[in-house]
């Protein structure tokens, strides 16, 4: 059998290595970071069948994570809107969750190489899941925990007028603090000062009072600029997973899913490779066509329903349709699972 490297050891390299190495295949993940490390990352999971997580080997990972069925819609501070979600979501860390896949990757006897840089060009065997290109972009991300935060049960999700954030309370007392921002050069500061400054630029005047009444952990405070959503640029003949091949808006919450199902559809392709049943070049495009038939309507419908959210116009439309409980929630989530 033949060795499967993985560049990128976050959620879909290392549950890709997990769902592989649990088939007794070879694998080695080569990750530039180390871990335990926090991630520019929503930190829940929706939209992804359990069957998806056992197949990888993972489910257990997640067995203490919390389970939220409640969604809060906000815009500047006022509540707009309350949603059931049909089925429940799971909330973790990353700090937790990715040591655990670590550590899962390694007793299945696969191996995890940490604090290592390597190269994104295509290569026989090599798998790309090191996250997006660096390219310029108008999109900023920025992620902090806090501590004692006072937050509604289940999830919230803050619309501004250059972007949004999202709310979740993770393990213990801790929540995590994510948003999408449009970059803007006056939005100045070192850590949590610079989310400080882009939720008071989007006028989310009461959130900025609730997080100054909470303790915010400065080791967590993580941002990326260098980011694009939708399907992602890649050099000709590239075998890439997760963020590397396509990025959903955060607002859907389906990151992470398809973090998760991006891995599970390039699992039978790399075991056959690895076998010599199928050549390199076709288990690279048999996995690609899996992962556009999966992602293609998802993230089409969830790049125009941002570009509605981001627009005042559209978010005013979305708040008077909400006032009278005339928003299909439901049927617009299908369109982002």
């Amino acid at each position: 059998m033949k060795t499967v490297r993985i560049i990128g050891g976050g959620l879909a390299g290392l549950s890709l290595a997990t769902g592989l190495a649990k088939r007794r295949i070879p694998v080695e993940v080569i990750e530039a970071g180390s871990y335990p490390r926090h991630r520019v990352c929503g930190e829940f999971i929706s939209g992804v069948d359990y069957s998806t997580l056992e197949k990888l080997g993972i489910a257990a990972d997640l067995h203490d994570a919390k389970l939220h069925t409640t969604g809060h819609w906000y815009r500047q501070g006022r509540k707009i809107m309350t949603t059931e979600l049909p089925d429940p979501a799971r909330s973790i860390s990353r700090w937790r969750l990715d040591a655990r896949l670590q550590q899962r990757v390694e007793g299945l006897g696969g191996k995890v190489v940490t604090e290592t840089r390597a190269g994104r060009d295509p290569a026989e065997g090599t798998v790309l899941a090191a996250g997006r290109p660096l390219e310029k972009s108008r999109w900023l991300g920025l992620k902090c925990h806090v501590k004692g935060f006072r937050m509604e049960s289940g999830l919230e999700m803050h619309l501004g007028s250059n972007g949004y954030v999202g709310l979740t309370p993770v393990e213990e007392d801790r929540f995590n603090i994510c948003g999408l921002f449009q970059l803007q050069p006056s939005c100045r500061g070192k850590g949590s000062d610079r989310l400080m400054a882009y939720l008071d630029e989007g006028g989310h005047r009461e959130l900025i009072e609730r997080l100054r009444d909470s303790e915010i952990d400065e080791s967590s405070v993580s941002g990326v600029s260098a980011l694009s959503l939708g399907w992602q640029k890649k050099e000709d003949g590239a075998f890439v997973v997760g963020d590397a091949g396509s990025v959903i808006p955060p607002f859907t919450g389906n990151g992470m899913s398809m973090a998760f199902e991006s891995a599970l559809g390039s699992i039978e392709p790399l075991t056959a490779w690895s076998f010599g049943a199928e050549s390199w070049s076709s288990a690279t495009r048999r996995s690609m066509a899996i992962q556009r038939q999966l992602f293609r309507k998802r993230i089409r419908t969830s790049l125009a329903l941002q570009r509605a959210l981001l627009n005042p116009r559209g978010q005013s439309v979305f708040e008077f349709l909400s006032s009278r409980n005339m928003v299909p929630f439901n049927t617009l989530l299908s369109l982002v699972r």
